[in-house]
């Protein structure tokens, strides 16, 4: 397997294998990639502490002042951070690819969270193919955890259930 196959998960032969699994044609788009991310919360904490300006090189202003707006922020921006971290994953890219930044997690509301990718994160993206993502979060006292999923513009999301 070549670099740049390994570099482009669930592409080529993977989104065959993918969609073969899933029952559908190659052509019809779907999963470009997965990634998880598990964060230690308490470690976290411990990292922001020794690093007093880290959260602004990691999060938007947004981010910090949602995450700022609870009694301890620490679990929230855990929980961006392993986004991030997944999306990274879900693209097949390292750190350095792009700045953390550029993966925004957007809250309206009582709406789910969303990601919001700007400059490279975005490029990157766009080349792969991806187009919206499907992201899950949560998190306990100790671990914060991240799934994002890069979906390709071919791709149908079945409708919730009532």
């Amino acid at each position: 397997m070549s670099r740049a196959d390994r570099a482009a998960p669930l592409t080529a032969l993977g989104r065959g294998v993918a969609s073969e699994l899933m029952g559908t044609a190659a052509a019809a788009g779907g999963v470009v990639g997965i990634g998880i991310d598990a964060v230690d919360v308490d470690r976290f904490r411990r990292v922001l502490d020794r690093r007093r300006h880290l959260a602004d090189r990691l999060f938007t202003d947004d981010e910090r002042t949602y995450a700022r707006a609870a009694a301890d922020p620490v679990p929230r921006m855990s929980t961006r951070f392993a986004a991030k971290e997944a999306v990274m994953k879900a693209l097949g890219v390292g750190l350095g690819a792009f700045r953390f930044t550029e993966v925004e997690v957007v809250r309206t509301g009582l709406d789910a969270p969303e990601l919001v990718l700007h400059g490279a994160a975005r490029a990157l993206a766009s080349r792969a193919g991806v187009d919206r993502w499907l992201l899950s979060l949560t998190h306990t006292a100790q671990v914060a955890l991240a799934v994002a999923v890069a979906v390709d513009g071919a791709a149908a999301v079945p409708a919730a259930r009532p």
